[in-house]
């Protein structure tokens, strides 16, 4: 049975105000039956120095891709995945992590593609359970198999593939998410966990994109801003028209997805999660670039 919603005020003038709950709405929660508490972080160790109490961990990488192509695990896997973690088909699933909820915020995606009932993101993730001092476990709890149905992954509503992206249709507003330096070309982009040379072949950005940095819909300590700042940041969003967000990888382009359907209620909005490691890899892809 689905935990009733968090009454926080700034949340009721966001469209979806029930994807979304506060460290003191879920402090005060913890153990209630059918609330599960998912961490998951770009940097998945953090969970073993301390995580709220009864948190299951789902790392992004290892658990949610395709261990041979370059995809999503399907839906027997999900479904195994979501058994190995006691997590039912019924219960509320509160999604937190590091990085501003990048990695939180992508995860949560993937838990709509499956078409997950009810899932919600910790307001300022990871940070801001610990920057309030809530408490912490290192234990990692071990929960009984829900027997969570084999769900097929719809990939039709929330998804782009490259394929989509370059016959969008002229209304199409394709959004990239990345800092103005990296649109610009003139950063070269490194994958987050190497120091070694980027992965990209070329730099820029996709040709018809706008620049809309992911910091534009949050506070600093990484909580949500209000309506009505967000909605002056994404002002050229035309009402109704489809839009497409993409970033490195597809982790930070997933918060901005979050922010534009749950806060300000885009109906057509979905993900290229191949994003630029994709499209600046291909061949005889065009590019855009605004560094000299």
């Amino acid at each position: 049975m689905a935990i009733e919603f968090d009454p926080f005020p700034q949340f009721q003038d966001f469209a979806h105000p029930e994807k979304f709950v506060s460290a003191s709405w879920l402090s005060a929660r913890l153990g209630v039956d059918g609330l599960r508490v998912v961490e998951s972080d770009e940097d998945a160790f953090l969970y073993d120095i301390g995580h709220i109490p009864g948190a299951v961990r789902i790392d992004w990488h290892r658990d949610l891709n395709d261990p041979v192509q370059r995809d999503f695990i399907d839906g027997e896997a999900f479904a195994a995945l979501m058994d190995a973690r006691g997590i039912s088909r019924d219960d509320t699933v509160v999604v937190y992590g590091d990085r501003n909820n990048w990695w939180a915020a992508y995860t949560a995606w993937v838990f709509e593609l499956f078409g997950h009932p009810d899932v919600r993101l910790l307001d300022g993730g990871r940070d801001a359970w610990m920057g309030e001092e809530r408490d912490t476990s290192f234990a990692v709890p071990e929960y009984p198999a829900q027997g969570y149905p084999v769900v097929e992954r719809d990939d039709s509503t929330w998804r782009s593939f490259v394929e989509h992206v370059r016959s969008r249709p002229e209304d199409t507003l394709l959004i990239d998410v990345r800092g103005p330096e990296y649109f610009a070309g003139a950063e070269v982009e490194v994958a987050p966990d190497s120091n070694c040379a980027s992965p990209v072949l070329r730099h820029g950005h996709i040709p018809g994109a706008v620049n809309h940095p992911w910091g534009d819909s949050v506070h600093p300590n990484g909580r949500v801003k209000d309506r009505e700042s967000i909605a002056a940041a994404y002002t050229d969003v035309p009402a109704g028209a489809p839009v497409i967000t993409y970033c490195s990888a597809g982790q930070s382009a997933a918060h901005t997805w979050y922010i534009l359907r749950h806060v300000l209620g885009v109906e057509n909005v979905s993900l290229y999660d191949g994003s630029w490691y994709e499209w600046g890899n291909m061949v005889r892809m065009p590019i855009e670039r605004n560094a000299e």
